[in-house]
């Protein structure tokens, strides 16, 4: 068993990291950390009463490394890369979910702030296990990718090479409250977003770039991107729209059957995707369609595990050669 800490245990993303490694096979829990220290782990989530003895401490580097191999930082950005710095200089295996390993260090500091630990950010895998499989192997470091990246790139990877970059693509994106945080805000309280929809930082939300960066390095081209994120009045789910130009014509589900033909946790349907499929799994659900050389590309996940948590643990189980899909969700919470 590898012994491993949640770091940032009181948010949304960390309650779902510790109810997937609560049943793990190859991963024992045994460290809850938070920026202080909070008690017993049922009075800060009271649904995991009886199901887990472990008190919250004050997150500390040193008592991690004592105790884990391993440990996942579900963390804002700023606070993460300081945290991270210390573990792995004390051997500790890190996981971050934060922004702050995702992106390039020029990048990272033009639309974040100053990074702290510039010798171990060129060192971070990205966790997109898609793209990045064999890297992910045996990594000391790895970059959790955002929810709208996830399954922005998952959608529009598979057609880069065949998108008009003369035109830019055009990126519709929808997510239930839970991606903003565990924390109460003017825009996500209830007499705001319920029975509201409303977009959010168009054409200048911070997952802008981390999204073109990629596609950058997965094609060698600079695509224009129009992203434009929105807040749906549901709990949680992503639904991503993707608008773009064709260069010449193509069969679009088979061009996904064949690029995912390996990768267990995509699914390509025929039909229009929901959000309620995904719900509560790790599955990125695609669906494409064609109108002469115009492309339509809609991918659904949950925000907070194939966005977050659950893609952690599939990296976790990557890094350590497990199977990818060890003690991953996949049933969804339907109906």
């Amino acid at each position: 068993m590898i012994r491993v800490a949640v770091v940032g245990v009181s948010g949304y993303t960390g309650l779902e990291l510790l109810k997937i490694l609560l049943d793990h096979d190859k991963f024992e829990v045994v460290y809850l950390g938070a920026s202080e220290n909070g008690g017993e782990i049922e009075n800060t989530h009271p649904s995991l009463k009886s199901l887990c003895e472990l008190s919250i401490e004050k997150a500390d580097a040193k008592e991690i490394a004592k105790r884990c191999e391993l440990a996942f930082l579900a963390l804002p950005h700023k606070a993460s890369m300081g945290f991270a710095k210390e573990l792995l200089e004390l051997g500790v295996k890190v996981v971050d979910l934060s922004a702050d390993y995702r992106l390039d260090l020029e990048t990272y500091e033009k639309f974040y702030c100053p990074h702290e630990d510039k010798e171990h950010i060129k060192d971070a895998v990205y966790g997109l296990p898609e793209l990045y499989k064999d890297k992910l192997k045996g990594a000391k470091l790895v970059a959790n990718p955002g929810c709208y990246p996830t399954a922005t790139i998952l959608g529009l990877l598979p057609f880069l090479h065949l998108l008009d970059e003369n035109y830019p693509i055009m990126i519709d994106a929808k997510s239930g409250v839970s991606g903003a945080g565990k924390k109460c805000t003017e825009k996500t309280h209830y007499c705001c977003i319920n029975e509201n929809l409303f977009s959010y930082s168009p054409l200048s939300h911070r997952h802008e770039p981390e999204i073109k960066e990629k596609f950058f390095k997965s094609s060698g081209k600079e695509f224009d991107i129009a992203f434009v994120p929105h807040l749906l009045p549901l709990t949680r789910g992503m639904l991503v729209d993707s608008y773009c130009l064709l260069k010449k014509e193509c069969n679009p589900i088979d061009i996904l059957k064949e690029f995912y033909k390996d990768a267990p946790f995509v699914r390509i349907f025929e039909k229009p995707v929901d959000i309620k499929s995904s719900s509560g799994t790790n599955f990125c659900d695609i669906f494409a369609k064609r109108d002469g050389k115009k492309l339509f590309i809609s991918s659904s996940i949950d925000n907070l595990l194939r966005g977050a948590s659950s893609q952690a643990v599939v990296n976790a189980n990557l890094m350590y050669g497990f199977d990818e899909d060890e003690g991953i969700p996949k049933y969804a919470y339907v109906p």
